[in-house]
Formats: structure tokens, C-alpha cells, sequence
């Protein structure tokens, strides 16, 4: 059975999105020195810092931008079915976000304090207020937004290099190995090593992650508003000119980034690559957008759209999956591998369960309608049991 409100291509690109974050938060469960101003002194050769440069450069702050824009844009899809269905949108919608902003909470305390679904069950409601905006006013809040964040980020970090604090490596180091013991610990210990963490987090997740997701809701909700996604023919000049601006204006600050968060770390001026990486990476996220989508225009891409509709379709399931297996690998209650992996196999370990999910997701999908998360947050959605199992002769 095909569900005429399902686009291939939003699929792909969220399964495309999935392997970007599970590349940054793999490297966030296997080090404790992870968003630390300190590099892990374990792992400071050529190769580890060529890998952390790679993922900064191409992952880090771009790709929970996309799955943010895609978010946006399956918000008018949900608008869409649920006026097909005849039933009041505003109820459905927060009882989804009600059910998201629950996973989310096991999810942050349970596996991954980088948790961003709560986030965006908050964002997602905030969303709805605006669902009514003209596209102009819209836009315009989403420009401010970025502007506004990596301005306050800038500012902080030419006050720290104007004025320098001396680094408390100590503290630093001693904080880290007692972050580590911790993950090497018990299901107890490692809750609350959570807990502890999400204390900090919300100034990450609230000063930094969430306005720059908003944006990208809201551009997200213009482009759902247009179907620019779903009349790819339509829109290939829009897609040049979103892939030409990644790589004039989001490349060169990715770069930047890179450069101040890896080889830098430990400098304030870190604070100020971040605020480029900010304001240039909706750039670049943009221009994944237009790249993979011109791309899927081609017998190849066609190709690599079927290989990764499917995760696409059970992202939820699938990013919460990589969290599990990931806590299993490096967590106490699992293998405890925390710092002891190198960046490089830390890549491939990400690259290894990637590869199987989009195996494993290819053949759920073949049998069943949504991913086993994708069903409960459906239940919680509309208020019955949707079906499951696809019929025999959908499959």
C-alpha cells in the first residue's frame, strides 16, 4: 500500500540526515572529552584530528539542521493528512508532540544526553503558533534567528579573547575521567551521569541548538507550503542556487569552524568559529538540500534514494537504535569502551551500524506500514491502533 502523502524523496534525505547525526553523536558517546575545551590527550595524532576535522567540517552544526528543516516540512504534511482525514489538526498534533517530547525524555535519560527530541516536541508547538505567518514573515524570522544567535555567540567570544581566562586543564582532566568512570559504571551510574549532564545541556540545547532549529522549521514549513521537495523538476534552479551558496558562503565558514573547534580547542577564539559555523551553516545545510536533491534526479540517485527512503521512514526508530547500540558499545552496562576507540574506528563502527540499518529498515519496511516508534507516536497522534502490517499484496 503506498501512502500518497510519502515523498521518496523526504524519506531519503532524512536517511540521509540519520547518518550525518549518528557520525557526530558516536563520536560524542566514545570520548568523554567530547565538547570539552580540551582535546582527549589519548587520541591527539595526525589521523585522530584529521577525523574530528572531517566530521566538524562536513557533520558537526549541518546536519540537526536538516533533520530540523525536514521536520518543518513534514509539519505541513501532518497539516495535509490530517485535514484529509476530516479531524482537527491542533489536538493530533499536540498529543504527537506530547509523545515525542516522552521519547525524548527516556532517550536523554536513559541512552544520550544530546537528546534533541524534546527539543523539538517544544519547537514543534512553537511551530504551530506560527503555522498561519505569511512565507515574508516567516522568512524573515528564520534570517533574524541565525543573525541573532551567532551574533550573541560572536560577541561572547571576542569578550573571552579580549579578555582570557586561564584554562583550568586540571579541572578539565579531572572532570573528563570522572565523566568516563562514570559511563563505565552501572545502569545507575550512567542515569545519573544523565542527569547531571542535563543540568548543563539546556544551555547547549536552549542558547544555541534551538533557535537554530527553529529557523530551520520555519523554512522547512515555506518550502512544505510550496511542495518544493515533491516537484523536484520544478524547483532544479532553486537546488543550483542553494548548492552554488553552500559552497561560496557555507563551505568557507564550515572550514572555519572546523579549523577553531579542532585545532583551537582550547583558545576562546573557538567561540567565535562557532558563531561563523552558525550563521554559514544553514548555508551548507541548504546546500545538501539542492545537491541530493538534484542528484536523486539521476539514475544513480535514484538508486541511492530506494537504499535510503526506507530508514527515512523509520527515522525515529532508527536514530533512537543508534543511540542504543552505540550506549552498548561504550557504556559500562555494555562493552565500556569510552575512550579507548580511536576517532577513525569510532567513524567506522558509526559507518558499520548505519550500513546495517539501512538493511534492516529496507526489510521492516517491506512487511510493516511504520517503524516499531513511528507506530507508538502514530497511536499517541490520532488516539487508535493504525495498522501495522502492510497487506500481502502491498508488500
Amino acid at each position: 500500500m503506498t501512502n500518497p502523502d510519502r515523498i521518496d524523496d523526504v524519506d531519503a534525505l532524512r536517511g540521509f540526515a540519520l547518518l550525518g547525526i549518528l557520525l557526530v553523536n558516536t563520536m560524542a558517546f566514545a570520548s568523554a572529552f567530547y565538547g570539552l575545551e580540551l582535546a582527549d590527550p589519548a587520541f591527539t595524532g595526525i589521523a585522530d584530528r584529521t577525523v574530528h576535522l572531517v566530521i566538524a567540517l562536513f557533520f558537526e552544526m549541518k546536519f540537526y539542521l536538516l533533520f530540523s528543516f525536514l521536520f518543518g516540512y513534514s509539519f505541513t504534511l501532518q497539516m495535509r493528512s490530517a485535514e484529509k482525514s476530516g479531524e482537527a489538526f491542533v489536538p493530533r498534533l499536540l498529543r504527537r508532540q506530547a509523545g515525542l517530547w516522552l521519547i525524548g525524555v527516556a532517550h536523554a535519560v536513559l541512552l544520550f544526553h544530546g537528546d534533541i527530541l524534546t527539543t523539538y516536541a517544544v519547537l514543534g508547538i512553537v511551530l504551530l503558533m506560527l503555522r498561519n505567518r505569511s512565507d515574508g514573515a516567516l522568512f524573515r524570522l528564520a534570517k533574524w534567528l541565525v543573525i541573532l544567535v551567532a551574533v550573541a555567540w560572536g560577541a561572547l567570544g571576542i569578550v573571552a579573547t579580549l579578555e582570557p581566562t586561564p584554562l583550568d586543564r586540571p579541572g578539565i582532566l579531572a572532570a573528563a575521567k570522572a565523566t568516563e568512570l562514570a559511563f563505565r559504571g552501572d545502569w545507575q551510574a550512567i542515569i545519573s551521569q544523565h542527569l547531571t549532564e542535563l543540568s548543563s545541556v539546556w544551555v547547549i540545547l536552549g542558547l544555541l541548538q534551538a533557535p537554530s532549529a527553529l529557523a530551520m522549521f520555519v523554512l522547512g514549513l515555506i518550502a512544505g507550503r510550496h511542495k518544493t521537495l515533491a516537484r523536484p523538476e520544478e524547483n532544479k534552479a532553486l537546488f543550483q542556487r542553494l548548492l552554488r551558496a553552500g559552497l561560496w558562503i557555507g563551505l568557507p565558514g564550515a572550514i572555519v569552524y572546523a579549523y577553531a573547534s579542532v585545532e583551537m580547542i582550547d583558545s576562546p577564539v573557538a567561540i567565535i568559529g562557532l558563531s561563523i559555523g552558525l550563521i554559514t551553516g544553514p548555508f551548507l545545510t541548504g546546500a545538501y538540500v539542492g545537491g541530493v536533491m538534484l542528484f536523486f534526479g539521476t539514475k544513480a540517485g535514484q538508486r541511492l534514494r530506494k537504499v535510503l527512503a526506507p530508514a527515512g521512514r523509520m527515522a525515529l526508530s532508527n536514530y533512537l537504535t543508534q543511540s542504543l547500540i552505540a550506549a552498548l558499545i561504550f557504556h559500562g552496562y555494555g562493552l565500556g569502551l569510552i575512550g579507548q576507540v580511536t576517532p577513525l574506528t569510532t567513524v567506522l563502527i558509526a559507518l558499520g551500524i548505519f550500513t546495517a540499518q539501512l538493511f534492516t529498515s529496507r526489510w521492516w519496511m517491506t512487511y510493516f506500514a511504520y517503524g516499531p516508534l513511528e507506530w507508538v507516536l502514530r497511536f499517541i497522534t490520532i488516539w487508535r491502533a493504525p495498522q501495522w502490517r502492510k497487506p500481502v499484496g502491498a508488500r
